[in-house]
């Protein structure tokens, strides 16, 4: 099983979950041609995209949804005030409705042999999702945009062999920087995004022997930098003494390219 970002951050996200051979795509929130290249380097063609799995709204999380479906036409699964969302603010021209799958948090999908279950998270978004992927005995999480975590959310992840999760701002920077003061309570609520310090409370508390990749992603352009949230994070992890007994990686998702694609074993 392998976990590919080709891209995260607050300019765009995607990322492909599978197999070499196929998978999904969580999110499409980046141009056809940047997902098209992201997947060929990887020998992947959106032949191989079994499904695309939504977790929101946002135009960092669907504006590439219109062209890839006029060009490949991929089921799409979200919950179904997402979908109406979607249908609302997007170019869905020429798109049949009857690709778009309705879900719930918490029930199980099966797709391309691999068990996907859906979470809830706290977003300003109308009905937002995270996902885990099980796949042989192994299992990714994948979970951005959330104001905060709850014990349903640690639950989710604490048994993931590799992660993905949001370490969006600093907030001394957010604090500090050019935002609108309403905008900056938007980001720091409870509805908005994790900071590093949540990003890395969160992760001790899913830290287990078995953990073998942790992906920061979904890092502002404004108010975060790559190596900022890494020795945030590390910082954090480094008095835990879970984290001095595993072999886990600690990685930061590139914005504009993609990451290093993990092979989970």
């Amino acid at each position: 099983m392998i976990l590919y970002s080709i891209a995260s951050g607050s300019s765009g996200n995607c990322i492909y979950a599978g197999t070499e051979e196929s998978g999904v795509l969580i999110d499409v929130g980046i141009s056809m041609k940047r997902i098209v290249e992201g997947l060929a380097r990887q020998s992947l063609s959106l032949e191989n995209i079994r499904a695309i799995l939504i977790t929101h709204e946002h135009t960092d999380h669907i504006s590439g949804l219109g062209p890839v479906l006029r060009r490949a036409p991929i089921p799409v699964y979200a919950t179904a005030d997402t979908i109406e969302a979607i249908w609302t603010k997007n170019n869905m021209k020429n798109i049949s409705p009857e690709l778009f799958h309705s879900i719930r948090p918490g029930e199980e999908m099966e797709l391309a042999r691999m068990l996907i279950s859906p979470f809830s998270i706290s977003h300003d978004a109308v009905d937002p999702v995270c996902y885990t992927i099980e796949y042989e005995n192994r299992k990714l999480g994948i979970a951005t945009d959330m104001g905060c975590y709850s014990d349903e959310i640690i639950q989710n992840l604490a048994s993931c062999h590799s992660v993905l999760l949001e370490a969006n701002h600093d907030i001394n920077l957010l604090q500090v920087g050019h935002y609108p003061y309403s905008l900056k309570m938007r980001i720091l609520g409870d509805k908005g995004h994790l900071s590093n310090d949540a990003s890395a409370r969160l992760i001790r508390e899913i830290l287990h022997p078995g953990l073998q990749h942790i992906i920061l992603g979904h890092l502002s352009k404004e108010n975060n930098f790559p190596e900022l949230a890494y020795q945030t994070v590390s910082y954090e992890l480094e008095q835990s003494e879970t984290w001095s007994s595993i072999q886990a990686r600690l990685l930061v998702a590139e914005r504009y390219e993609p990451t290093e694609c993990l092979t989970i074993i």
